[in-house]
């Protein structure tokens, strides 16, 4: 059972019990001292505020914050009074994944059961946040999404229910207000035997598209007259960002053309005639999120990642604001992340790359501001690296970004050992900022290499969109970008350790299978060894998982052209490993993941390779549970200190 923390003060919240012997770090919120090493768990511990949120009439603050036993509950905090006023500690083995302001002090939010299954919703208030209330969808199987609130009548909220298979998935919109009844059943958007992939809301908060997946290929339908109308766009050569401002007007990045980078544009869904451009940066494609008005509705700013953290604003008025909240915090990136619907009371995060993220408030009206949460206090500025950017070319002699963070001893004089961490893509691409994975490695006296490459946002307009399915020109990408750091002479060749998760992991790997002689050791977590095998396997599941058929789209069938997978893929050329091995996977991975880990495993074993294995209950891909993170990280260390 749960405890219920609505009169404990909001450092509580992050003292676990359930780890107060093993792991007694966890009652402290301050940086252990100068003279200590910084320990692993104040790398792994969960932020204190996370997915921090400001209500529509600027008076409450809410923010998913973990509690004493692991579990991510939701908190509220009363700008006005400064005070902690409520705490939503859903029951059980279960999680509190997502949460939308409604009107005034309401709320709605999703619960997760065993962080990964079953999502139900809560409707709550942020002052009595013990007493939510179970919103039971008639006909539904759960809530997937929230996709959004219309402005007009807060009190609706527009949901994707959860079907028997993905596939079934469909929004409808519901009143929170009264028990989660039916305000509008939208057309179902079918495909004969695909897959429903993403809905969108326009900015009024009402259904207005679907993104559906047949036979691996993507289509985008508008709802129209209560009818769904496919759209004559290309979603493999256009990106699909948002809904316009307009009706019937969505945001794209636009089509390559392998000159400059893609246009950030208004689009026409029904016609696919592009219309005004709202960004095109001289180097990168947008990557990012757009910000709207809360008056307007309308999109007045860009935040996005160049080399580093980037924000542009269409209009002179928010130009004017970002300029008066940079000057309240100097040398930090500064993000305005909320605003009331008022436009009187920002909510505010900064950081860098030795800074963990910052939130504040600012009320422009009464020319006043103050913290409300440092996400990590036990982090000390004063000890983390700085994180440099090192340009490097591609085999086409195209510039990519990579990030290099050195520890205190690294010198020309004294170089060091290194591990690049390979990018799992999901995260998109690497930037500039604090990175915590990347601190532990520094404080354990390693360089660390993030770099990008032909696939990863940013770069895609370098590339025809082929490209971002050649895995193994991207490992070629790591390994040119890895010997560009050597060059500095900062390294010491021969002493470099490439890691990775899922698509990182499999580079990681690949780095050790196809790059002999750059490598001196590989870790990986949850990473694919074979894609043949992987997408035969994956086949069991095609009619309930569309992975299957966007993998045979984009790689081809394996049993009609098995070398060019087996060419991309380690266990195949398992031969070719000379190097040791760290494999870890949780027991909640694709059984042919893990089955293709364990095989590698045993078959660089037979030909002498050093390979240590972990693998985690109830995980997969990201390990979630705090004392499994801290296993993790002390094996890692352990197997780079023996290995490196």
């Amino acid at each position: 059972m749960k405890t219920n923390y609505l009169s404990l003060p909001l450092l509580c919240l992050v003292s676990p019990a359930v780890f107060a012997i093993e792991y007694p770090d966890l009652k402290r919120m301050e940086p252990v001292p100068a003279t200590s090493q910084v320990p692993i768990i104040d790398f792994v511990r969960p932020e204190l505020f996370r997915d921090v949120q400001l209500n529509h009439t600027g008076t409450h603050v809410g923010a998913i914050v973990p509690d004493q036993n692991d579990y991510l509950n939701l908190v509220t905090y009363n700008l006005t009074t400064r005070e902690l006023v409520g705490v939503a500690a859903p029951p059980g083995d279960t999680d509190l994944s997502a949460f939308l302001w409604l009107k005034d002090t309401r709320l709605v939010y999703l619960q997760t059961q065993r962080k990964f299954v079953g999502r139900y919703l809560y409707l709550t208030d942020a002052n009595k946040m013990g007493n939510a209330e179970l919103l039971r969808i008639e006909g539904a199987n759960g809530v997937r999404q929230v996709l959004g609130s219309p402005p007009r009548d807060r009190s609706e909220i527009l949901v994707n229910l959860r079907g028997p298979r993905l596939r079934y998935d469909h929004p409808e919109m519901i009143n929170a207000y009264s028990h989660g009844t039916l305000v509008t059943r939208y057309p179902e958007l079918k495909t004969d035997h695909g897959f429903n992939i993403r809905f969108l809301a326009d900015k009024l908060g009402s259904l207005a598209f679907g993104v559906t997946q047949e036979d691996g290929i993507l289509s985008l339908s508008m709802l129209t007259n209560d009818s769904w109308l496919k759209c004559p766009i290309d979603l493999d050569q256009v990106h699909l960002v948002e809904a316009g401002d307009a009706p019937g007007e969505i945001v794209v990045l636009g089509r390559r053309d392998g000159v400059s980078p893609r246009p950030l544009e208004f689009m026409n869904a029904e016609t696919g005639k592009p219309g005004e451009v709202i960004l095109q940066d001289q180097d990168y494609d947008f990557s990012g999120w757009l910000f709207r008005d809360p008056m307007s509705l309308n999109i007045v700013g860009a935040v996005y990642n160049r080399n580093a953290p980037h924000v542009v604003w269409f209009t002179d008025a928010y130009r004017d604001l970002q300029k008066a909240v940079d000057r309240l915090f100097p040398d930090q990136v500064v993000r305005i992340q909320g605003m009331d619907d008022a436009g009187k009371v920002l909510l505010i995060t900064s950081g860098s790359d030795i800074q963990p993220a910052v939130y504040s408030w600012v009320n422009l009206e009464k020319h006043t501001s103050g913290l409300i949460k440092n996400s990590e206090p036990w982090i000390d500025p004063k000890r983390m690296r700085p994180m440099g950017i090192l340009k490097y070319s591609t085999a086409e002699g195209r510039r990519i970004d990579a990030y290099l963070t050195l520890p205190a001893s690294a010198s020309r004089m004294s170089p060091v050992p290194m591990v690049v961490i390979a990018n799992p893509l999901s995260s998109g691409r690497w930037t500039w900022g604090f990175n915590s994975q990347v601190q532990f490695l520094a404080s354990r006296g390693y360089a660390v290499l993030q770099p990008n490459h032909r696939g990863s946002e940013g770069y895609t307009w370098m590339y025809p969109e082929e490209e971002s399915w050649d895995f193994r020109k991207m490992s070629d990408d790591v390994a040119r970008a890895t010997k560009e750091a050597i060059a500095t002479g900062l390294i010491v060749p021969g002493r470099v350790a490439i890691m990775g998760n899922s698509f990182g992991g499999y580079l990681a790997v690949s780095g050790a299978t196809f790059e002999p002689g750059i490598y001196k050791c590989a870790l990986s977590i949850s990473g694919i060894m074979d894609w043949g095998d992987y997408i035969k396997q994956d086949k069991y599941r095609q009619y309930s998982d569309p992975i299957y058929s966007r993998l045979r789209y984009k790689l081809g069938d394996p049993s009609s052209n098995p070398g060019k997978l087996a060419a991309m893929s380690s266990l195949p050329n398992a031969s070719q490993i000379h190097v040791p091995l760290f494999l870890a996977w949780g027991e909640y991975d694709n059984p042919e993941l893990i089955g293709q880990s364990k095989n590698l495993a045993s078959t660089v074993e037979r030909n002498c390779v050093t390979v240590e294995t972990m693998s985690f209950l109830d995980e997969a891909v990201a390990i979630r549970h705090l004392d499994r993170r801290i296993d993790l990280y002390q094996h890692i260390e352990a197997f780079l200190l023996k290995n490196l």
